[in-house]
C-alpha cells in the first residue's frame, strides 16, 4: 500500500479556513478519516468534492440512510437475481462472483487508484453501524464470505466522514478519527464566499446583505437559522430582480430565500423593530 502526501489548498468555488485544510491534511498525513460536523449549509458535504477536485482524484459517496449496514458498504450477495436466473435457465448460475455488486466502500478499497471516499451523515443509521465499520476503516481490507475473495486496498482512500451531531458516536469510533467542527464562516470569510459566487456584486449590495443576514441569523426562536447557500441564493434573487438598495436597508425582500419555515418567518415579523 503507497501513502503518497497530498496537500489540499481548496479550491476556486470552496474556501475554506486554515484550519479546516490543517485537518485534512494532518487526516490524510497520518492516515486517518476525517470526521466533520458543522451546523447545515457549512459546506461539509461539499468538503469531499472539494478535496477530489483540488487533489485530482475520484469521489466516491456513500449517502447514509436509516436502514444502511456496514456490510452493504462493501458488497451485497444478490441472492434474489441468481435465483431468477437460475429458474429461467439462461445463465449460469455456478459463478457467485457474478452476483457480487461492490458497495461504495468495497469500489473504494479495491480501486487501483487513491480516491475521496464520503461517507455522508454517519449518524443517520443505528448505533452499531459505526462500529461496524472500524475494522476495515483500520485494516483497509475485506473477504467477500461467499466467495473467499479477499480484497486489501492498494491506494489507501481519504475517508471524509460527515456526522449532523443527530446522536452520539461510540467512543471506539471517535478515537480513530481525526475530527474537526466546521466554525460558521465570519465576516471576512463569508465576504470571500459571497464574492466567488458572485464577483460583479457591488460592495454597497455586500455590505447590506451580510448585515441582513447576520441580524436574521441572531433571531431569537429560529429553529433553523439560514445558511451560506440560501445567502447566495438569496443574493442571486436580489441581483437579478434588481432591488434598489433603499428597498434592501428598510426591509428584507424574498424572505423565503433564507426561512424556510413558517414559525421562523412569524419569529423574524416579532423581531423587527416596530416603525420600520
Amino acid at each position: 500500500m503507497t501513502h503518497d502526501i497530498h496537500r489540499f489548498s481548496g479550491t476556486a468555488t470552496y474556501i475554506t479556513s486554515p484550519e479546516l485544510r490543517h485537518a485534512v491534511n494532518v487526516a490524510v498525513t497520518i492516515q486517518r478519516p476525517l470526521l466533520v460536523r458543522g451546523e447545515p449549509g457549512t459546506g461539509k458535504t461539499l468538503l469531499a468534492e472539494a478535496v477530489a477536485e483540488d487533489l485530482g482524484l475520484e469521489l466516491i459517496t456513500w449517502n447514509v440512510k436509516s436502514t444502511s449496514k456496514a456490510t452493504d458498504g462493501l458488497y451485497v450477495y444478490d441472492t434474489v437475481r441468481r435465483l431468477q436466473d437460475s429458474r429461467f435457465g439462461d445463465h449460469d448460475v455456478s459463478d457467485i462472483r457474478a452476483y457480487i455488486r461492490l458497495g461504495p466502500l468495497g469500489r473504494a478499497l479495491t480501486s487501483t487508484e487513491r480516491v475521496v471516499l464520503l461517507i455522508d451523515e454517519i449518524d443517520k443509521a443505528d448505533l452499531e453501524f459505526p462500529n461496524d465499520l472500524l475494522h476495515e476503516l483500520d485494516v483497509m481490507e475485506f473477504t467477500v464470505v461467499e466467495t473467499g475473495d479477499r480484497h486489501r486496498a492498494v491506494q489507501r482512500p481519504i475517508v471524509i466522514i460527515t456526522s449532523n451531531a443527530e446522536k452520539e458516536l461510540p467512543d471506539p469510533f471517535l478515537r480513530r478519527c481525526i475530527f474537526h467542527y466546521i466554525q460558521f464562516p465570519d465576516r471576512e470569510l463569508m465576504t470571500k464566499i459571497v464574492r466567488v459566487h458572485h464577483p460583479d456584486i457591488g460592495d454597497t449590495l455586500l455590505e447590506l446583505s451580510l448585515e441582513k443576514f447576520a441580524w436574521l441569523r441572531q433571531v431569537k426562536g429560529l429553529r433553523k437559522r439560514p445558511s451560506t447557500s440560501e445567502l447566495i441564493d438569496w443574493i442571486g434573487a436580489l441581483i437579478a430582480a434588481g432591488v434598489p438598495r433603499g428597498q434592501l436597508a428598510k426591509e428584507i425582500p424574498f424572505l423565503g430565500a433564507l426561512i424556510k419555515k413558517e414559525e421562523d418567518i412569524d419569529a423574524v415579523a416579532r423581531a423587527v423593530p416596530r416603525g420600520t
